[in-house]
């Protein structure tokens, strides 16, 4: 297991259902995980939602994910405490 690992996300908030979309390469060829959570972007519910669907996918506690930078873009890059980067790629194909 590593310390922690920095994740970036794209969120598109007020989606039809939850969930993680898949890997997508942006303009600089770095990774960006895709996800969707039918919460709106009000009062951080979005990035609560965010949180909590991660964490269910990964099986970890949501105190071990914090959103270290976009807290209101939808481009947001995560701390993850307690993850091997192979799990982290396992998320989705």
């Amino acid at each position: 297991m590593s310390d922690c690992l920095e994740l970036p996300v794209r969120l598109t908030p007020k989606a039809s259902r939850n969930q993680v979309g898949g890997w997508v390469c942006d303009d600089q060829g770095q990774d960006i995980l895709k996800i969707s959570v039918t919460a709106v972007p009000e009062k951080g519910k979005a990035n609560k939602a965010l949180i909590a669907l991660l964490a269910k996918h990964l099986k970890i506690p949501k105190s071990d994910i914090t959103i270290i930078r976009g807290e209101t873009d939808r481009n947001k890059i995560l701390k993850i405490n307690n993850i091997s980067n192979d799990t982290l790629k396992a998320l989705c194909p």
